[in-house]
């Protein structure tokens, strides 16, 4: 039997005062690929902002449960160290602080454990050679001057180094030409394992191209309207959400 990483169980996220998430249900098991599929305004951020905790969101469910530990009450960063990791749709610039710091300085966070140096840097130079990074971008601050293709790049070099237990993975192919969005598919193939897994918002397949798909979630209007394989991703590509819609009215 698979092992449970994340179950969900009718979760409601407002932001100032506007119920978004509205009653949704969701358990995801190590090894496996979601992919939530919707249309814009339909949720699907907001339900990776309430997995992490995001102080904005709030949220009343009556399970949120991590690894069989209740984590509604944890912080972000307390989250983050038991293993969860959100991609953002646009990453944010940190001047002063370099790639590789911050890498090593999180590991450590996460870890509790002092970073080998020597160690560390041979890992994180493997890692960016993976993604076709050039290695000064280790020495720059982070996602400071980066352009888009470099910015998802960074947060794919990221999920490599700090090796989380599920990734939350916001639209990291938005904006990027198909070769990168190749290069950031083939990073996603290298973190999953069946130790691992994957919840991936997205609006073009090609980034799915390197995995198995598990399961698919269609979002509309704050809830899970579909479910179903990963031929569900044609079905969608092929007939959009205007059917969902329709068999709600």
């Amino acid at each position: 039997m698979a092992e449970n990483l994340l179950t969900i169980c009718d979760l409601h996220a407002s932001v100032d005062s506007k119920e978004i998430l509205k009653g949704l249900d969701l358990t995801v098991n190590r090894g496996e690929v979601h992919v939530l599929l919707g249309p814009n305004g339909s949720g699907k951020s907001t339900l990776m902002n309430a997995i992490m905790g995001h102080p904005r969101y709030e949220v009343t469910t009556e399970t949120m449960t991590f690894l069989g530990e209740d984590m509604t009450a944890l912080p972000t960063f307390e989250r983050a160290r038991r293993g969860l990791f959100l991609s953002f749709q646009a990453p944010e610039e940190i001047p002063g602080i370099t790639v590789e710091n911050m890498l090593r300085t999180a590991k450590q966070a996460i870890t509790g454990e002092k970073i080998k140096i020597m160690a560390f840097k041979k890992e994180l130079k493997a890692a960016m050679e993976e993604l076709q990074m050039d290695a000064s971008y280790a020495e720059r601050y982070m996602n400071v001057g980066f352009s888009g293709g470099e910015k998802k790049r960074s947060e794919i070099l990221q999920l490599l180094m700090l090796k989380p237990k599920l990734a939350l993975l916001d639209e990291t192919d938005s904006g990027l030409d198909v070769d990168a969005v190749q290069i950031v598919a083939k990073g996603v193939s290298a973190f999953h394992s069946a130790d691992n897994a994957c919840l991936i918002i997205t609006h073009n397949a090609r980034i799915l191209s390197e995995l198995h798909v598990d399961r698919v979630h269609v979002m509309m209007e704050g809830r899970i309207a579909e479910e179903g394989g990963a031929g569900l991703i044609d079905e969608i590509n092929r007939r959009g959400f205007t059917h969902l819609l329709d068999a709600k009215n």
